[in-house]
């Protein structure tokens, strides 16, 4: 004969039953809405690097750059969609180092994503920008900084999200006029990256009226670690003073090497010593201390700027499809290039995009290696719409007329 149940096994099982109850009907409320939910689909598409010669022991090759700060954004996205009944789903595209970039565009993306986030060179942005198939999407290009792009080369289709050369060397440029420190001593590399760098700090020397005293072109081809104490001496040593020394060296060939071995003892600032960046490890105001440790957690490294700029890309899509309710290409492009798009971006200023060239724009951080010293725009720069298009090419200096 069964034993009936006494009070406190009944207890048990009517909770049991309660919680069996609520689960399933969370499952089916669940499903439901997922079945309902606007799906908003992201390509992610870049190319393996190969390591470049290893300078300096310290010097940590990183070739997964941009890949955890979409997956963190997409899960940023996800939080606020469970509100707004939208689901945004993030596919990742490697192409390898002897791969064709066009090949897995046209193939694997081409006709079945509306926005793609890339981390490529300018020539791999222009190829997919200029295509059929290209331009029926929309690319938010988180690498490059050339200034072409946002000028005479840049393409309707294309969003621009990490600081051009131009921004960069105009928010140096503004720091120097802040401390007083009117004279430049440039010096250049060799490469055609050193010299667009170049192009763009003696633009913002004129802009804010620094005197460029004497410019050199670094050509030595001994390692500059063991030759450096004696060679950078006589390289820097001029005939006019100078407050900074100016570098443009992308690489990092040489720029770490002249500090403190300068025939005259000056701070340096450009590519190397005080570098304006769209994002930095020391960086911990407005709230990036939680992001920075929230892409720690995840990655395992600190994050750069290509995270940074895939980050703040997938956001820029999840803001304007909750504000405008919407999955659709036209509407969300029509948002985010308007005035009411406002993005925030842990670094005071909400971000937005600029109409006629497709430049995020936002503040910049000046900073040394482990210390932060400024946030450009410096106080002071005034602008008629926004202090923000103090930095870089403004729209009456705008070569871009893709939007007229």
């Amino acid at each position: 004969m069964a034993k009936s149940l006494n009070l406190k096994e009944k207890s048990v099982f009517l909770k049991a039953l309660f919680h069996t109850l609520c689960f399933f009907l969370a499952f089916i409320f669940t499903t439901a809405s997922a079945e309902n939910n606007q799906v908003i689909d992201i390509a992610y598409l870049t190319q393996e690097k190969t390591p470049p010669p290893q300078l300096s022991n310290l010097d940590v090759f990183i070739k997964n750059k941009g890949i955890f700060g979409a997956q963190l954004a997409i899960s940023d996205n996800n939080t606020t969609g469970q509100f707004t009944h939208q689901q945004f789903r993030l596919k990742a595209f490697t192409v390898p180092v002897d791969g064709k970039v066009d090949e897995v565009f046209a193939t694997q993306i081409a006709g079945k994503y509306s926005y793609l986030i890339t981390v490529l060179p300018a020539d791999a942005v222009l190829n997919i920008a200029d295509t059929a198939a290209g331009k029926e999407l929309l690319l938010f290009d988180a690498q490059t900084t050339d200034d072409a792009l946002r000028n005479g080369q840049c393409r309707a289709n294309v969003l621009h999200i990490l600081p051009s050369r131009s921004m960069r060397a105009d928010a140096l440029a503004q720091y120097m006029m802040k401390k007083r420190w009117d004279k430049w001593f440039l010096v250049v590399g060799t490469s055609a990256a050193d010299r667009l760098f170049a192009d763009a700090l003696k633009r913002a020397a004129k802009r804010f009226n620094r005197e460029l005293v004497a410019e050199k072109t670094w050509e030595h081809t001994f390692d500059a670690r063991r030759t450096a104490q004696s060679d950078v001496a006589v390289f820097s040593q001029i005939d006019d003073d100078y407050d900074v020394l100016v570098v443009a060296d992308e690489q990092g060939e040489f720029g770490e090497y002249l500090d403190y071995r300068t025939w005259s003892p000056r701070p340096i600032i450009g590519s190397q010593g005080l570098v304006a960046t769209a994002w930095h490890p020391t960086h911990d105001q407005w709230g990036a201390t939680q992001l920075q440790n929230r892409f720690l957690e995840q990655a395992g490294r600190a994050m750069a700027e290509e995270d940074y700029g895939a980050y703040i890309a997938v956001r820029a899509i999840g803001e304007a499809a909750t504000r405008t309710h919407s999955a659709q290409l036209p509407a969300l492009k029509n948002y985010m290039l308007g005035e009411r798009f406002a993005l925030q971006g842990y670094k005071g200023n909400p971000l937005s995009f600029r109409a006629w060239d497709g430049q995020l724009r936002q503040p910049i951080l000046l900073a040394a290696a482990r210390s932060m010293v400024a946030v450009a725009p410096i106080e002071g720069f005034l602008h008629q719409k926004t202090e923000l298009d103090t930095l870089g090419f403004d729209q009456p200096e705008s070569q871009c007329h893709w939007n007229q």
